[in-house]
């Protein structure tokens, strides 16, 4: 009989351990209870302060992960192996989720935030009626530049081909963004499907990788801060904050058009916390938080409330919040599809090998 208890006391102690050690790694992997959720976002894209100011308001703590691209972020959430409550992809992105049915409608009753939003940038073609998505960040992808490399601002794409730049022009780590700058500076569509189209794209970038220093992701900042290149190929809010530690810098969106993009804020279907994840969304649209998380990341707010708080000096910069004549140059990313997509990046992989 002894023998039978202390049996069943070493199978409760084991099973006890078992629980806790269950209960921390579904924590540490983001599976969310009433009291947490786990937010999926971009690296240095949100204010920290107003992750804590969320948990001390409302006694949900906040499990942080990020990702370094929409493909990444689309495959983990696929996956499924990992609970996400809130996750802030980019349109095209939005559009794929969509298409997948990996993300949760989202309940605008217990969104009345969403107000605030400018209704220019609501009811967007890749999710009308924001079904399933509300403006996180907007912006515009241009030319990070030192004017004293130019003789003139650098109104077109063609003036990064200049041979004077040679081995002194910085390009962000995308397919999109590059492919597309291809296909703008030969005027056509950033979303052009036309497989010939693309080649002449291609070709045209790899008469430009002489003056190619580097293809990188977040190290851009600090080696355009560092004066380490005359130029760079950069998303606007990425040059709003290397622009402050760097005032000689300047940024322009060239003239043959470019990219305005949106990142979102969307519930995937990993949610455990939906409740919980409407109280974020909501939160991080409040003005006064969207105003400083604007102020903190650099980026420009779709938020028309928030906007009028900022600084004269930001609000008024049309650099990073242009006006209707400009929007209407440019282009939001589409969903290409899986297919065209991976031609893409194939594409983009051909020209990096190029460039090396």
């Amino acid at each position: 009989m002894r023998q039978l208890v202390q049996l069943f006391a070493v199978i409760l102690v084991a099973s006890l351990g078992l629980m806790a050690w269950t209960n921390a790694l579904n924590r540490s992997a983001g599976y969310a209870g009433a009291d947490t959720i786990t937010v999926f976002n971009w690296g240095d894209y949100i204010d920290p302060e107003l992750l804590k100011e969320f948990q001390e308001q409302t006694g949900i703590t906040v499990i942080y992960e990020t990702f370094d691209s929409n493909e990444a972020m689309m495959t983990k959430i696929a996956q499924g192996g990992t609970t996400f409550d809130v996750a802030m992809p980019s349109e095209y992105a939005v559009e794929r989720l969509m298409e997948d049915g990996l993300l949760v409608p989202l309940d605008h009753s217990k969104l009345p935030n969403m107000a605030h939003i400018d209704p220019r940038f609501m009811d967007m073609s890749y999710d009308p009626g924001n079904v399933y998505s509300v403006p996180y960040f907007w912006g515009t992808v241009g030319i990070l530049y030192n004017p004293e490399a130019f003789d003139e601002p650098p109104v077109s794409w063609d003036a990064l081909w200049d041979p004077s730049l040679r081995n002194d022009i910085l390009l962000v780590d995308g397919a999109r963004e590059i492919i597309g700058m291809g296909l703008n500076s030969l005027g056509y569509s950033l979303n052009d499907t036309d497989e010939e189209h693309l080649q002449e794209a291609l070709a045209k970038l790899k008469r430009l990788t002489p003056n190619v220093k580097a293809i990188v992701g977040d190290e851009i900042k600090m080696l355009m801060t560092g004066n380490e290149a005359s130029a760079a190929v950069v998303w606007s809010g990425d040059a709003a904050e290397i622009m402050w530690e760097n005032e000689d810098l300047d940024y322009v969106v060239p003239e043959e058009g470019s990219n305005l993009w949106f990142d979102s804020m969307v519930i995937p279907k990993t949610a455990r916390n939906i409740e919980g994840a409407h109280l974020f969304i909501n939160f991080m649209l409040d003005p006064e938080n969207a105003a400083r998380n604007a102020e903190y990341v650099g980026y420009s707010t779709p938020n028309a409330t928030a906007l009028e708080m900022l600084p004269e000096e930001i609000r008024e910069d049309e650099r990073f919040y242009p006006g209707d004549e400009l929007i209407a140059r440019l282009e939001v990313y589409e969903n290409l599809g899986k297919r065209m997509l991976a031609y893409y990046n194939d594409l983009f992989l051909e020209f990096k090998m190029h460039a090396k």
